[in-house]
């Protein structure tokens, strides 16, 4: 008996170094765990000699202890089989990681399961929340900081559009109250909207399509599309002088643009130029003419009806008001306007000379012995006449008068819109051109009817490749006016 036990013994031990033997590789994998916990019991150790070196006396780290150890006894990590098998083994048959983890456990066994189960102590000696308990707290807090960086972010690119659609090339500026603009909704090529107005503090624009704030418009570039209440895109930029003209409001009808700048062609204005109109109208000639004189030159407008001639007074001076607003400078104050009868009003030119006369009136045949006198020698007399039978008269007081004047043209000036645009399918598909079927001695390059198909399905197909449809527009806009051109010759 006594010779079976040490036998017995030595056969427990030599199983155990077995196991020892075999259970390396999970001791090398501990080596993580080894490792970590040594950094955290340093980190443990530091803030316990940062608060010595701060002068905190002995009960307090007393009892921070005292407190320590009453949570570890309560909650102390249970050792796993490995550190029991490790623990049971003599220290001449241990692997080096055996050594290793014994001599951990034996220096401080209570390091790693108070920081990983209960957490550090500040420097302030305050205990901290534990990983487990603060993990939706960090959680929290890394959202916060994502949405803070966000919002950084999409500030930072706000701001970056902004500075974009700020007014960077010379002479550019954005839309101010006071500016008279054009708003305009296009669909399918067509124009199914377009007003102009003029831009005022809490007033809104308002259309079929929704409404728009116009201080939401105010520190707009130009030329921006804008939602309106019901989300649709409006164009929203500055009214030309041709806009200006038409959406104007009217006493009598106007000289339409396309009509204005063949008369100016005829006349030959340039700047510099003193020009006579005789009726005033609505002030569309007359604005036409301002511009084409600039400065240094000036235009006599005179008009019979009084009413017209407020009108056309008005108008002038709307245009001239936002166009300080647009440019920052004023718009050149060359017309004087008057309202008198032209037939009888030789006291009012008096001696001076006009480089060009616009009539537009209904009998300009009798204010040509008035006019004719004070046009330079080979200037243009322009006549702006709404029917043919108005130039038949014209031309027989011309006859009648025996005058200098030699009537060089008689127009019509058409304008024509069309409508061209790439040819779409039903669906809303590009069309595709069709090549020609050849027979395959002269198919050269392969094209298939299936690759033009295909063709149709591109978002942007190749240069070239879409079919267009030119066609008049059906909204075409009729017969405006019969132009004369009358030259003073010398006799």
């Amino acid at each position: 008996m006594a010779v079976q036990m040490p036998f017995t013994g030595l056969l427990f031990m030599h199983r155990l170094v077995r196991i020892s033997t075999s259970s390396q590789r999970h001791l090398s994998s501990m080596g993580i765990l080894l490792k970590y916990a040594k950094e955290t019991r340093t980190f443990s150790t530091a803030s316990v000699k940062c608060n010595e070196d701060k002068g905190d006396n002995a009960d307090s780290s007393a009892t921070q202890l005292t407190f320590r150890q009453a949570l570890l006894s309560r909650r102390r990590r249970p050792l796993s089989p490995l550190e029991r098998l490790s623990n049971l083994l003599p220290q001449d048959t241990l692997s080096p990681d055996g050594m290793k983890l014994r001599e951990q456990n034996h220096q401080d066994p209570e390091e790693v399961p108070i920081i990983q189960e209960l957490g550090s102590q500040d420097v302030s000696g305050h205990e901290t929340i534990p990983k487990e308990a603060d993990s939706e707290t960090h959680h929290a807090s890394v959202a916060s900081r994502e949405t803070n960086a966000s919002d950084t972010q999409f500030n930072e690119a706000f701001h970056e559009d902004k500075s974009l659609s700020s007014p960077t090339l010379p002479g550019e500026s954005l839309l101010a109250f006071g500016e008279l603009l054009v708003a305009e909704y296009r669909k399918k090529g067509r124009v199914e909207f377009r007003k102009m107005f003029e831009l005022q503090t809490g007033t809104r624009l308002q259309s079929s399509w929704g409404t728009i704030q116009h201080d939401d418009i105010v520190g707009q570039p130009a030329g921006c599309f804008l939602k309106t209440s019901r989300g649709v895109l409006i164009l929203v930029r500055r009214a030309s002088l041709e806009d200006y003209v038409l959406y104007m409001k009217r006493g009598p009808a106007i000289a339409y643009p396309k009509d204005a700048g063949a008369m100016l062609m005829m006349m030959d204005v340039t700047e510099g130029d003193c020009v006579l109109e005789s009726g005033s109208g609505s002030g569309a000639m007359s604005l036409f003419l301002s511009r084409a004189v600039g400065c240094r030159g000036s235009v006599l407008s005179v008009e019979v009806r009084e009413d017209h001639h407020r009108r056309a007074v008005l108008n002038y001076k709307r245009w001239r008001t936002s166009w300080s607003l647009r440019r920052g400078e004023e718009w050149p104050d060359n017309v004087q306007f008057h309202n008198s009868d032209l037939c009888t009003a030789s006291l009012l030119l008096g001696a001076q000379g006009f480089h060009a006369v616009a009539l537009d009136l209904i009998n300009p045949h009798l204010v040509l012995p008035t006019v004719i006198p004070r046009l330079h020698p080979g200037a243009v007399c322009a006549v702006y006449l709404a029917n043919i039978t108005q130039v038949i008269d014209l031309l027989e007081g011309l006859r009648c008068l025996a005058l200098p004047l030699l009537c060089e043209r008689i127009i019509e000036v058409p304008m024509r819109d069309w409508v061209v645009a790439p040819a779409l399918q039903k669906d809303g598909r590009y069309c595709a051109r069709k090549s020609p079927i050849l027979d395959e001695d002269q198919r050269e390059d392969g094209i298939s009817v299936e690759a033009d198909t295909e063709m149709t399905k591109e978002k942007h197909p190749a240069f070239g490749c879409i079919p267009y449809i030119a066609r008049p527009h059906p909204e075409q806009m009729s017969h405006t006016a019969f132009l004369v051109k009358l030259r003073k010759c010398a006799r």
